[in-house]
């Protein structure tokens, strides 16, 4: 088995069979392979190894698949990396909803001025906090909320248990104290924050986004902001990287961290484990994890 790839800690290929043979992008690339592991965002490379290689699987290491899937030609499976970002997104969103609550910026911003400036704060116990997308980094959030006593409203694309669907949110918006988007970007969630949105989120509500920029419509966005409508913590924006003039950065009650959440020291450790896992699949015949269909 051949596998094209970027470079990655030893570790990474330490993990793999012997009879996997793995080619660096920066070197001479072979005329076929199977598995292609992309840089991300590098749309630019990922296109030229797919005109001149002959790929049978497309492996991103990253959740959203959005950025790759125009490039990915009919007939080649793509596989994304559901799961190996579990554990540090949820830790960001965790991050996200206690800063916001503790008014982490505020007393930052208090320090810098040399002020001291006791205030009530928030708690996250019984907060209500609607998860929009409930895949594998939406239970992780969940697993990671519930010891905090909050309330929580999983909305997913299908029905199931305890679980509500996007019909759902126009009676869930105006009773969450916070929405944490985590949805992948696609034709059919490209915008889903928009003005009627944020218009029927509560008064003072949170957003988090650790999804996609493109969920949200950045100008309502602003509006919502600067009305003190609601305050947010952002991951992803749109546009991104988000320009040095834009308003965002200076708009009210909002937090961005530069798509950071999924970055981690463990991340190396993840990929190998995933790895592993992806080409003993492969090499036993067996159903590859996470193929992508319908953009998911």
């Amino acid at each position: 088995m051949r596998i094209l790839a970027p470079r990655l800690r030893e570790e990474v290929w330490a993990a793999l069979p012997e009879e996997v043979e793995v080619r660096f992008l920066d070197a001479p690339w072979p005329k076929a392979c199977d598995l292609f592991i992309p840089p991300y965002g590098q749309e630019e490379v990922v296109r030229r190894v797919l005109e001149e290689v002959e790929v049978k699987v497309v492996q991103t290491l990253s959740a959203g698949v959005d950025w790759i899937l125009p490039l990915v030609p009919e007939g080649v499976v793509l596989c994304d990396g559901s799961g190996i970002h579990d554990a540090p997104v949820a830790e960001w969103v965790v991050l996200a909803l206690l800063a916001l609550l503790k008014d982490l910026p505020g007393f930052l911003e208090a320090q810098r001025e040399r002020r001291w400036a006791p205030r009530r704060l928030s708690d996250l116990e019984g907060k209500r906090v609607l998860l929009l997308g409930y895949g594998s980094i939406g239970k992780a959030v969940a697993e990671r909320l519930r010891p905090f006593g909050v309330e929580l409203f999983p909305v997913a694309r299908h029905p199931r248990p305890g679980v509500y669907t996007r019909e759902d949110l126009p009676g869930l918006l105006p009773r969450a104290d916070a929405v944490v988007l985590l949805l992948p970007l696609t034709p059919e969630t490209r915008g889903i924050v928009d003005r009627d949105f944020l218009a029927r989120m509560k008064e003072g509500a949170l957003l988090v986004n650790a999804g996609r920029g493109g969920l949200v419509d950045t100008e309502a966005l602003l509006e919502a902001l600067e009305a003190g409508r609601v305050r947010a913590f952002l991951d992803v924006t749109d546009p991104e990287p988000l320009p040095q003039d834009h308003p965002l950065w200076r708009a009210r009650g909002v937090v961005v961290t530069p798509h950071v959440a999924g970055l981690s020291e463990g991340f190396s450790r993840r990929v190998a484990r995933f790895l592993a896992e992806q080409v003993g699949r492969y090499l036993r015949g067996e159903p590859l994890l996470n193929v992508v269909r319908e953009g998911y």
